[in-house]
């Protein structure tokens, strides 16, 4: 791993998810990581009401993936082993688009379903069993430490029924998701950041698991319909998951999901895609039904504050916060620990800590706003009377591309690369693909009606 970094000591604010990846980068270069969590969790915790939207359906997109297996090498076998199916995007999912069913052919670009819960409990046993990571559970940070000249130099943290004390530290990452204080925290060390970016979304999930029947004979892992504005207002994801279930979330805009078991199933009986009402109907166990509201898209612009603080970072939702809807937030959060990852290995023998933190904030700006586009261009069509150019643009594109999409597997195949971020956006504008999506006839494009039986 090469040497650490000489003083030694990182701060994670934020037990989850994004906090457990950053806190296993973080031990490659610091002899101590202190993680603190304001909820009561160990090493056998995965879900836990810090993190109320666990509980729903998550994708790990491709590229989220590739970071994940690099930072925890045999983590994908692992959840295999548990019965988390690995398949091909393009031939394990049943994808209705709002122009028809898409392509059933290989792409080359291989996921993995699981839950929530169980990612997040086997990464944090991981990360916990690490040396250098120590936990401080059901402990909430109260604010920063500074030094004379504005840098950070710590936290003030309080356990449960404990007095404050600090925590000295040479760097300190705020992963503490959308609730983050860290706004207010500078605020009152006198530094502004420029108001959040907001994007409504009004979209509500409904989710559970039930069981999935060995002697089930579904040809897909994966069966979607999607949202689209501003027509398609109701939807539904169902995904293989691990020890043998089905994860169902079922999603309305301005509406919401019954939870009661006769409605639930009857919502999913309303969408175009069968495929989700079929499994809800052979269901035996199911586990409690949740559901989840706050779905707005919110950006804190940490990128553009000029006299951000030395040696404090922010990522993960406690930066940026995806309507779900997208599977956009588990893979941005790998990407913006891996992209620490590789500044710290490069600063280590050059330029050290300092410089380090506004540099990397505005690295994070640059990686969000590819996804942020993606998202917040369609959330903005539900409203008409807020519709910028730029979206009403990308939304005429996309309502073509996805006409071309359902009839062309390579057109298709292309898309999945750009959804699953490991490709630009700009293989969608190449002129190959322009030229079709440009000159795309109307009518009718592909598959729509409901299938019969096992395809």
């Amino acid at each position: 791993m090469g040497e650490k970094y000489a003083s030694g000591k990182a701060v994670v604010i934020g037990g989850s998810y994004a906090g457990l990846v950053t806190a296993r980068v973080l031990a490659e270069f610091f002899g101590e990581v202190v993680v603190i969590e304001r909820d009561a969790v160990d090493d056998r915790t995965g879900v836990h009401p810090g993190a109320p939207q666990g509980y729903h359906a998550h994708a790990m997109l491709a590229r989220g993936g590739e970071v994940l297996e690099g930072l925890f090498p045999g983590l994908r076998d692992e959840l295999a082993a548990l019965g988390a199916p690995v398949f091909d995007y393009g031939e394990g999912i049943d994808f209705l688009l709002p122009t028809g069913f898409a392509p059933r052919q290989r792409t080359g670009v291989m996921i993995q379903t699981f839950t929530r819960d169980e990612l997040e409990r086997r990464i944090r046993a991981r990360v916990l069993a690490l040396p250098e990571v120590t936990l401080l559970s059901s402990t909430r940070c109260q604010g920063l430490l500074h030094g004379p000249s504005g840098r950070v130099t710590g936290v003030r943290i309080a356990s449960e029924g404990g007095d404050p004390q600090d925590v000295t530290a040479d760097l300190v990452i705020d992963a503490s998701g959308r609730t983050s204080k860290l706004t207010e925290w500078l605020s009152e060390s006198g530094v502004t950041v420029p108001p959040k970016r907001v994007v409504r979304a009004k979209v509500t999930y409904t989710s559970m698991n039930f069981d999935r029947s060995a002697e089930d004979q579904a040809d897909y892992q994966i069966a979607y319909q999607m949202l689209s504005a501003p027509t398609v207002r109701e939807a539904g994801v169902l995904l293989a998951v691990e020890r043998d279930r089905w994860t169902c979330s079922l999603f309305a805009f301005e509406d919401e999901p019954p939870k009661d078991d006769d409605g639930y199933l009857a919502f999913a009986k309303g969408l175009r895609n069968p495929r989700l009402a079929e499994q809800i109907e052979r269901r035996t166990v199911q586990e409690p039904t949740h559901r989840y509201t706050n779905l707005d898209n919110q950006w804190r612009r940490f990128h553009a504050v000029r006299d951000w603080p030395e040696r404090l970072l922010a990522l993960g939702d406690a930066v940026c916060v995806f309507n779900p809807v997208y599977g956009q937030g588990l893979t941005v959060a790998a990407m913006e620990a891996d992209l620490l990852r590789r500044m710290l290995a490069r600063r280590r023998t050059e330029q050290g800590l300092d410089g380090l933190s506004r540099a990397f904030q505005k690295q994070v700006g640059r990686l969000l706003l590819p996804p942020w586009v993606l998202s917040t261009n369609s959330d903005l069509m539900w409203n008409p009377d807020r519709q910028p150019l730029g979206a009403r643009i990308a939304h005429w594109y996309n309502a073509r591309l996805f006409r071309v999409a359902v009839r062309d597997a390579g057109v298709w195949a292309r898309f999945v690369r750009v959804v699953n971020m490991t490709a630009s956006p700009a293989l969608l504008f190449h002129p190959s693909v322009a030229l079709k999506v440009l000159t795309a006839a109307g009518g009718p494009t592909g598959r729509t009606a409901r299938p019969s039986g096992p395809r």
